[in-house]
């Protein structure tokens, strides 16, 4: 059975994606006392200005690197958590059906589609060096770095699978049994993942045109999703993007700032709003179709849905 099809295995009744996307929104928020006590703390003890907590960029600065991404990231677990538990005991669904067309997840394809996007990823950062090296300043520091890496390494994966699992996932089935149809779920998913990361400080930095970044990555990783019916490439492609970006290289006005190898000092341009979604997305798209022979476009990306007999 196709993925989006495998949305109508569960118990499909509206009022159930309310009482889930409910259990979700608590999730994130439980999980979140600990950074708003932490963020309370330092204003009572007047180590925090009350009238810039609503200023990401701020936020970012109080804390120590390795703690503020801890910090960040934690409500994505409760988030994951709670969107799991609701999928198993409101819709009466399966984690394997939320992630895959296939009869079990195949994690080979999460571990190859992982694999290539950090190729990628460290590729440009060699470019980087090489054309331009007065741009990235060499931030190694071996005892915060460690930490950060096993921060990171267990962080940044269920932040970015709690992003797939919601929009790849719960959303597209979801919208899919609404619909009956794949185009809808495609657009929808991938317009509302963009406009979620507007209040990222690299939007405040670049402008709203970053939002084409944004909303062209969960094009892709829509698109890839549907192709290859299922979830398993955009989960390897969104803990790679993430996780080695983390670990490797970033700059002051990105949303994290870690104790990374590299700091990137250069002005930020809109080159990176508009390279990834137009160049590289649409190799990245060519090479997983070649490698795993996807065919019929028109009907995975815009047909209609099979409902199950």
């Amino acid at each position: 059975m196709a993925f989006l099809e495998k949305g109508f295995l569960g118990l499909i009744d509206w009022w159930r994606y309310l009482v889930v996307l409910s259990l979700m929104i608590a999730g994130i928020a439980i999980f979140s006392i600990p950074h708003g006590a932490a963020i309370s703390l330092k204003t009572a003890l007047g180590e925090a200005d009350a009238t810039r907590l609503d200023d990401v960029s701020y936020l970012m600065s109080l804390f120590e690197s390795n703690l503020n991404l801890f910090y960040i990231t934690l409500p994505f677990v409760g988030g994951l958590l709670f969107l799991w538990i609701g999928v198993k005991k409101v819709h009466r669904q399966n984690l394997v059906n939320l992630t895959t067309g296939r009869s079990r997840i195949d994690w080979s394809r999460v571990r190859f589609s992982f694999g290539f996007w950090t190729c990628i990823v460290a590729l440009f950062v060699a470019i980087q060096l090489i054309l331009a090296p007065e741009t990235l300043v060499f931030n190694f520091q071996l005892k915060s770095f460690l930490i950060l890496v096993v921060i990171a390494v267990i962080m940044v994966p269920i932040q970015t699978s709690f992003e797939e699992y919601l929009f790849r996932g719960y959303l597209m089935q979801g919208l899919g049994v609404l619909s009956k149809n794949r185009w809808f779920p495609l657009l929808f998913t991938s317009v509302v993942f963009g406009v979620m990361h507007i209040s990222n400080p690299e939007v405040a930095k670049l402008g709203k045109v970053l939002l084409v970044y944004y909303i062209g990555t969960g094009f892709f990783l829509g698109i890839i999703t549907l192709m290859d019916d299922g979830m398993e490439l955009s989960l390897g492609f969104h803990a790679a993007n993430n996780l080695i970006s983390a670990l490797l290289v970033t700059a002051d006005w990105q949303v994290f700032q870690t104790y990374s190898v590299f700091k990137d000092v250069s002005e930020p341009t809109l080159f990176i709003s508009i390279v990834p979604p137009l160049v590289l997305f649409p190799i990245a798209t060519i090479l997983y179709a070649k490698k795993y022979g996807w065919s019929d476009w028109r009907q995975r990306l815009t047909g209609s849905i099979e409902l199950p007999k």
